[in-house]
């Protein structure tokens, strides 16, 4: 895309640019424009707000696609030889240990690189009152699994579309029926249980229960929770494309400059999710979603020191 002189708005390069900006202050330019027409053209920046939106309402499926072919390209061709010594395996823990050590009973079915996943996520809850829903009871295993590991304090629930599921429940376990994938019923199901601190979705696995069950119950989940969703399996999986495109949005914003205050030096307005989501990992079949613990209002690039390279102040 290319604009004219007159298409080009130089408040909006400015503040959408600050390194534009610091480049102006340093004397390297004499303004956005010279840069727009010398650089940032051919880098692919944008010269106006109009030029912004119509980015985005030319992005098609067919853009996308292509997107997606060149990451899929990339991690077809990736090499599988690497130099050095890998590290030592981490040791087994606990929810690990009491999987292998399940050899009667109620079962238990899990890919076993997840349980590492786990305790990077909900190791910090361990003996406090913590709220945990699993979605997918199936044969009760994993409800015994999660009153090991978190401890006496821990208040399970459980949703399954089986209504025979309904055995498992306990003082410490309330089993709900119903399907994940009707709005209708997780609003049912909030009103019955106000806190969540852990969504656990190892449920029907279809892209229209994994979709509804997040848009359902992360608002609802408490500050610092946290989401998980098990069993994305397949490299074009429409779920996964989905958290790609909240992924997206944790980067959204524009940045302004102030170059008086260097404890604010760059700052982005938080918009509401990402006021609310500290970060969406992604795993092999599993992705993790965590929420701050209090809401994020702005980003902010302080500025330290007094010794700076003449190129970029």
């Amino acid at each position: 895309m290319s604009l004219s002189s007159e298409e080009f708005d130089e408040a909006y390069y400015l503040t959408a640019y600050p390194d534009v900006a610091a480049a102006i202050s340093a004397g390297q330019f004499a303004s956005g424009q010279e840069h727009f027409s010398a650089f940032g053209r051919r880098e692919g920046r944008l010269g106006s707000a109009s030029s912004l939106a119509s980015v985005r309402a030319e992005v098609s499926a067919g853009a996308e696609a292509n997107v997606s072919g060149r990451a899929y390209a990339a991690a077809f061709v990736w090499p599988t030889k690497h130099a050095g010594n890998p590290p030592p395996a981490a040791p087994p823990n606990d929810l690990q240990a009491f999987f292998d050590g399940r050899h009667e009973g109620r079962g238990i079915w899990k890919w076993r690189h997840y349980f590492n996943i786990y305790e990077k996520h909900f190791a910090r809850f361990r003996g406090r009152e913590v709220h945990v829903l699993e979605i997918g009871v199936f044969s009760g295993g994993s409800l015994d699994m999660w009153r090991d590991y978190f401890g006496p304090k821990v208040r399970l629930y459980g949703v399954d579309i089986e209504p025979a599921c309904k055995a498992y429940e306990s003082d410490t376990v309330r089993i709900f029926v119903g399907d994940q994938a009707d709005r209708g019923f997780w609003s049912r199901f909030r009103t019955a249980v106000p806190r969540l601190d852990i969504v656990i979705d190892d449920g029907g696995h279809i892209y229209d229960q994994q979709r509804v069950s997040l848009e359902e119950l992360l608002p609802h989940l408490q500050l610092g929770g946290v989401y998980v969703c098990e069993d994305i399996h397949g490299e074009f999986h429409s779920f996964s494309s989905y958290l790609a495109g909240l992924a997206g949005m944790l980067n959204q914003g524009e940045v302004t400059n102030h170059p008086d205050d260097n404890e604010r030096r760059l700052a982005s307005k938080t918009s509401p999710f990402q006021a609310a989501i500290s970060s969406i990992s992604f795993y092999p079949q599993l992705v993790a979603i965590e929420k701050n613990p209090t809401p994020v209002n702005e980003l902010v690039a302080p500025k330290h020191g007094t010794q700076w390279q003449p190129f970029l102040r």
